[in-house]
């Protein structure tokens, strides 16, 4: 054993399950699903014709929501078809991100020859959430595209035979549309693994000064990751539903 700062960039594996690997990222994602169902739950056993300031608050903020949804896809009938995608994302993001600072996040674990194997960790910093949750909004985005305006010509934005210009921008633009994945998963992780190292660091450097405020920071960062995501998601559908340039 020694002392230091100890950087793990893969989730560590705890056991698997039919030879599936279960990490300590994927317990933290079953606990966040489970707070926000039970949450859900109880919410929606609680609701009444008079509402109290919570439901008030949350009808509030869920109308707004939809509001500027329906002025950004030009349809309400869009936007609440995709509400409960963009709020799911930033919910389940949002609160996995807060909460990452919380009292036994990455704190309690188990021994294992001499290794310590955290019971939690926050998803966000396992790109392999992050590409996962990437990889579901890029798909979503590419089967509305296909949906709204047709296999034929939605495909005609990327494959441009009319022009050599148009056949070179095509590409680019194809190019551009794949990387999403990329920019996705890495903007996410990288953003919230580098808050959790700086906060580790400054608790090393400086404990009984940095971590306090820089714990909060970065919660507030992870809610700004959170609407990031949701809303990168939300104007790619934007994008992938408008008629190629030069269509009546």
């Amino acid at each position: 054993m020694h002392e230091g700062i100890t950087v793990v960039l893969k989730a560590e594996q705890l056991g698997s399950v039919f030879g599936f690997p279960i990490t300590n990222s994927l317990i933290m994602a079953w606990v966040v699903m489970a707070i926000l169902i039970g949450f859900a739950y109880f919410f929606g056993k609680s609701l009444s014709l008079v509402p109290g300031k919570l439901q008030a608050g949350i009808e509030w903020a869920f109308e707004g929501a939809i509001t500027y949804m329906t002025e950004v896809l030009e349809s309400e009938k869009l936007a609440r078809k995709f509400f409960p995608l963009i709020a799911s994302i930033f919910f389940f993001v949002g609160l996995m991100n807060v909460i990452e600072f919380f009292p036994g996040i990455g704190s309690i674990g188990l021994w294992h020859a001499s290794e310590f194997l955290p019971l939690l960790r926050t998803p966000s910093t396992d790109l392999n959430f992050t590409l996962a949750l990437a990889m579901i909004a890029f798909f979503t985005i590419e089967v509305t595209g296909i949906a709204m305006l047709g296999f034929f010509r939605y495909a005609g934005k990327y494959v441009n035979l009319h022009s050599p210009i148009g056949f070179v921008v095509g590409l680019i633009e194809l190019v551009s549309n794949l990387g999403r994945l990329i920019s996705f998963s890495f903007r996410l992780f990288g953003n919230i693994f580098a808050g959790e190292v700086m906060v580790l660091v400054a608790g090393y450097f400086l404990p009984y000064f940095l971590p306090a405020p820089l714990m909060g920071f970065e919660m507030f960062i992870g809610l700004v990751q959170a609407l990031v995501f949701a809303m990168l998601t939300l104007f790619f559908i934007k994008l992938a539903i408008a008629a190629p340039e030069g269509a009546h």
